[in-house]
């Protein structure tokens, strides 16, 4: 089972995740989730647990309880969820450059005639 655990202190490590779940039984793997370009903690990790017994265990025992002067979030990791709601991504999915369709010097800024622009040196065209 892949379990969630969230609100962590920024001081604790992969390691210290794994010892905390170790205790409720065989922990297959721990990540904390970091910033790629600080390498700082962002507060939330997932641990893995292949005994759904243990890991149900171990979210029952562990949630709400307090490490390093935190009250912990943990609870059964949900699949990550594409598209439709659920906020996020937003700017991922917007094009910043480059690309085309509309507008600009390339397609005949304010020539009424058509044509012309800054590729064809038109400038301003009387055709009305």
């Amino acid at each position: 089972m892949n379990i969630y655990a969230g609100n962590l202190s920024w001081n604790l490590k992969d390691q210290d995740l794994q010892n905390l779940f170790a205790t409720h039984g065989e922990v297959s793997s721990a990540k904390i989730v970091t910033d790629k370009f600080t390498g700082r903690s962002k507060g939330f990790g997932f641990v893995e647990m292949p005994n759904d017994d243990q890991a149900n265990a171990a979210i029952a025992a562990l949630n709400g309880t307090e490490v390093d002067g935190r009250n912990i979030v943990v609870n059964e990791s949900r699949p990550k969820q594409e598209g439709g709601s659920g906020g996020g991504g937003g700017f991922k999915k917007r094009s910043f450059g480059g690309g085309g369709g509309g507008g600009g010097f390339k397609k005949g800024g304010y020539n009424k005639g058509g044509g012309g622009g800054y590729r064809d040196r038109g400038g301003y065209n009387s055709d009305y």
